[in-house]
């Protein structure tokens, strides 16, 4: 039995078990009185949101709607009457950071599934009725089909946020995607558009797509608009793949073609590729069969640009043994990586090309090959799926997500590094894959990731990138040990774990806005007017931005309510296409696209945003900033700074995640005369 077998039938047999133990607790909540039911209700929720945690939960709640709904569930709530439930509340339900609220709410859908499945008899709404509320609901919560959690979600919810993905996949896979199909399509292209390095929920998202559209029983009507695009470049993208051979077909192909075909088949990859930042298991195909035909059409198939031709010459032998090594039909994100960071130009650093070859010849730790092969499985070598992920990291270093853990620190720190000194993110990846521990110095001081104590995140994170999944472990408790080494001193931490975390180059210059101690905003006016003074093009003598510095900002939700604090990387501040001062920045959350309230909407495309950045309004961005850093030694015009715009910065702060943290006098005087 194969290691994913294993963990397949340990799986069902705890979900089995977890079964038992439900139907059990129904049992009893069904033969209680109704005096004593309140009573018994806890034990079925706590062993219901357990299994709905597990692979195949929902599948199995379902068959059982009638049984726990008969034996009173539901009794004395809202949700006891179904043909009276709204739609649109089902977002607070699940959204809740009480777990018997998303429970009941899981349990309620599983129960209506049921009956437009036809599976049980409902008194009080019909099969029609039932289904039409569905794909109301879907069509509400559709970012939860594929969006990982938000910073908001992951503070509130915790684990539960998984409960409505697994609940929402089910019933996407029961009811159809064809009711929700085409703001399905608008949301993989936003997605897209901030080019994240791992798309494997896209992919799957594509897949469900093409499944409808060759589903004769599906009647899209006059949806699925641009699907087309975005299936073709996973299953077609060229001519001589276009409806989906195979591997082994196309490969025949490939050794029957002249140059003028393998021309337009390269061209055609490489467009596809580009347009949508997702490269087809064909493509890698074609990539390998190109290494003996030459390098012109392996441009051509990357899509490269002078510069990238250029560096494509220079490292020619590097070049064919990262596509021998890493580029195969499994990891054939790869090849997207391979050609940004040919487009880059990074291997022109000295120590970059010779980092690759180590890369290459690297000698994983068990540890490092269990990790891959867990989370990714055995269809390419733990060493290829690592290389495709040092490709993307390198190549997209912007597209880095945290995953769903408190882990933007280094989320951050690995983006930071890909993006500003990459072979230092070569040597991180091989310390920890290769030795299984990173050693950085705090003041001098050495901290080794083996012998520091736990980190941020309370478990081993899993649903990351290769270079992450490998690296993040290690930085995670080293972060958490220079912070404890600060314990003690006045002021917060970051002041002191940000330089030695992330690079000399951030700025020792250090300013926040909040009373460690007490919580309360402090010197707001000298805050904003420093960082216009360092940051903005207008106050600092029109000096762009030279290294990408770390700052820390005030998470809000919609309505504009505080959630928790979060580390970004302040990138760059110009003029947008519409002459609107903007702050470019990267958020490690795995979609920058979010709805901070009070009109503060983080955009990540249409505003002059490249690749993987988001971007406010300056004023507004700086109305959520809490901390950052500059350097002490330039100074810009903080004088010079108006009124009128220190009004509308503090305005946006007092409105949201200031309103509580407004020191008595200030209070005072946005009250008014009492």
């Amino acid at each position: 039995m194969t290691t994913t077998q294993e963990a397949s039938s340990t799986e069902a047999g705890k979900l089995d078990g977890l079964l038992s133990k439900f139907d059990d607790a129904v049992r009893l909540l069904s033969q209680a009185p109704a005096s004593t039911k309140p009573a018994k209700l806890p034990r079925v929720l706590d062993t219901a949101r357990r299994v709905l945690l597990q692979a195949g939960g929902c599948a199995a709640l379902e068959s059982r709607a009638a049984d726990f709904e008969s034996a009173g569930v539901f009794a004395g709530s809202d949700w006891a009457t179904p043909q009276y439930l709204i739609p649109t509340l089902t977002t607070y339900a699940l959204k809740s950071a009480d777990a018997n609220v998303v429970v009941i709410e899981a349990l309620s859908e599983l129960r209506l599934l049921a009956v437009a499945k036809g599976g049980y008899a409902h008194s009080l709404i019909s099969q029609e009725q039932a289904h039409h509320y569905l794909t109301q609901v879907m069509a509400i919560n559709l970012w939860l089909l594929f969006n990982a959690p938000s910073e908001a979600e992951r503070e509130t919810q915790g684990r539960l946020a998984n409960i409505s993905r697994q609940l929402f996949q089910h019933l996407a896979e029961r009811i159809g995607y064809e009711y929700v199909i085409d703001q399905l399509i608008d949301e993989i292209w936003r997605i897209l558009k901030q080019r994240p390095i791992q798309v494997d929920s896209i992919k799957q998202m594509i897949t469900q797509i093409a499944l409808c559209q060759a589903n004769p029983e599906i009647d899209l009507g006059a949806s699925g608009h641009g699907a087309d695009r975005l299936v073709s470049s996973l299953y077609g993208p060229t001519q001589a793949c276009r409806e989906d051979p195979g591997i082994d077909v196309y490969r025949a192909r490939l050794e029957r073609m002249d140059n003028a075909t393998l021309q337009a088949e390269s061209t055609g990859f490489a467009r596809a590729m580009h347009d949508t930042g997702l490269v087809s298991p064909y493509h890698a195909v074609l990539l390998r069969y190109l290494l003996e035909e030459g390098d012109h059409l392996l441009s051509e198939a990357l899509g490269l640009s002078s510069t990238g031709r250029d560096c494509l010459l220079c490292y020619r032998e590097l070049v064919h043994a990262l596509i021998r090594s890493g580029v195969y039909p499994a990891t054939a994100q790869a090849v997207y990586g391979l050609a940004l960071l040919l487009e880059r130009g990074i291997l022109y650093q000295p120590p970059v090309a010779p980092a690759m070859w180590r890369q290459l010849n690297l000698q994983l730790s068990e540890w490092a090959e269990g990790r891959l092969s867990l989370a990714y499985g055995d269809i390419a070598s733990p060493r290829a799926r690592l290389i495709e992920g040092v490709l993307c990291m390198l190549g997209l270093p912007l597209g880095v997500g945290q995953g769903n853990n408190p882990t933007c620190q280094s989320a951050r720190a690995l983006s930071m590094w890909a993006y500003n000194d990459p072979d230092y993110l070569l040597q991180m990846v091989t310390w920890a894959a290769r030795d299984d521990e990173i050693i950085m110095h705090f003041e001098g001081q050495p901290i080794s990731s083996n012998e520091s104590a736990s980190g941020v995140a309370t478990e081993l994170p899993i649903d990351l990138d290769p270079v992450s999944l490998i690296v993040v472990p290690h930085l995670d408790r080293i972060y958490a040990e220079m912070g404890r080494r600060c314990i003690g001193r006045e002021g917060d931490p970051h002041r002191w774990v940000n330089p030695e975390f992330h690079g000399w180059w951030s700025g020792r210059g250090f300013s926040i806005n909040v009373d460690v101690a007490t919580g309360q905003l402090t010197e707001v006016d000298t805050f904003i007017r420093h960082f216009y003074a360092s940051y903005h093009p207008y106050y600092n003598g029109n000096q762009p931005l030279i290294h990408p510095q770390p700052a820390g900002i005030a998470v809000t939700d919609s309505a504009a309510r505080f959630i928790g604090w979060h580390a970004i990387t302040i990138l760059r501040a110009s003029l947008d296409p519409s002459d609107v001062m903007r702050v470019y920045f990267y958020n490690p959350n795995n979609d920058s696209g979010q709805d901070w309230g009070d009109g503060v909407k983080v955009s990540t495309s249409g505003n002059g945003e490249r690749f993987g950045e988001a971007s406010l309004p300056f004023e507004q961005f700086t109305s959520r900033l809490y901390i950052y850093h500059y350097d002490p030694l330039e100074r810009g015009e903080l004088a010079t700074v108006t009124d009128e715009e220190l009004e509308r910065v503090q305005g946006f702060l007092h409105r949201s995640w200031g309103a509580t943290r407004l020191p008595p006098a200030e209070l005072q005087a946005d009250q008014g005369p009492q």
